[in-house]
């Protein structure tokens, strides 16, 4: 059963980004967050989620998203995308690669 994440992002209406697969979720700088997924046949594949700058560089903004894809994940199957709420730092875009 596929989940996902409704991500809120600036200027934009919101993106869905999947909760299921994921093999690694990290702060990769104070701008962003990534999100690996275990490979099949194309690879390994990484979203990016760029966000606001954290100055502090704490990993707010990675736990924030890792707390959202439990809750997701925690979900009734008749609701496959959770709307993420409350993020400390607003999103201004995001990435596949």
């Amino acid at each position: 059963m596929e989940k996902f994440l409704k991500i809120p992002v600036t200027g934009e209406q919101y993106q869905l980004v999947s909760a299921t697969g994921i093999v690694l979720i990290e702060q990769g700088s104070t701008t962003t967050v990534t999100i690996t997924y275990k490979g099949g046949n194309t690879g390994t594949d990484v979203v990016t989620i760029t966000h606001k700058d954290d100055s502090d560089g704490s990993e707010a903004m990675r736990d924030a998203i890792q707390n959202a894809v439990l809750a997701a994940l925690q979900t009734p199957w008749t609701k496959p995308a959770y709307t993420v709420t409350g993020l400390p730092f607003d999103v201004t875009g995001i990435a596949v690669a």
